[in-house]
């Protein structure tokens, strides 16, 4: 049996920078025949992320914009924790648009589910003011948050070895 993979782009198209998911999911290179992958863009409809996982994927690709440490664009590559009290998701702050992963896996739990293994590619956004459109720094990373997508589908699919990088 194929391992099945949900690629998951979340953020707001209104807030600038904050929807690098969304972006990012436009450009992923990802084979629409593959029946053992999905993705989709949740935008900010967190809810609807909870009730698809649901359906018990073996793997998760969560693509959003964090806040930023001072260097918009850069990418980050991590292993969500979802047993921590301070998972690797909460510990970015991956909040910049009140659908909060945390509380998404939450409402999943009290659904009766359970989290997938959970690959994070989080880009450091440089502005989450209202307007439409990517800093320069955040549209230039893209392509490269694209191929790692990519990349990270391909790794599951042969290995589901755990993944942890910064680009």
């Amino acid at each position: 049996m194929p391992t099945r993979i949900l690629v998951a782009g979340i953020g707001n198209i209104f807030l600038g920078d904050d929807g690098f998911g969304s972006e990012v999911i436009r450009n992923a290179a990802i084979s629409l025949g593959d029946s053992s992958v999905r993705v989709t863009d949740y935008g900010i409809s967190g809810m609807h992320l909870a009730y698809d996982l649901l359906d018990e994927w073996d793997g998760l690709v969560l693509v959003d914009a964090v806040p930023s440490r001072g260097r918009p664009g850069t990418l980050h590559v991590f292993q969500a924790d979802h047993d921590g009290p301070e998972s690797g998701l909460a510990a970015l702050g991956l909040d910049g648009h009140s659908m909060d992963p945390a509380a998404v896996f939450a409402s999943l739990r009290a659904l009766g589910g359970r989290p997938p293994y959970t690959v994070v590619i989080g880009c450091e956004a440089g502005s989450v003011e209202e307007g439409i459109g990517l800093t320069v720094p955040v549209a230039e990373a893209v392509p490269r948050a694209a191929r790692a997508v990519a990349e990270i589908v391909a790794a599951l699919q042969t290995s589901g070895a755990p993944i942890s990088e910064e680009c």
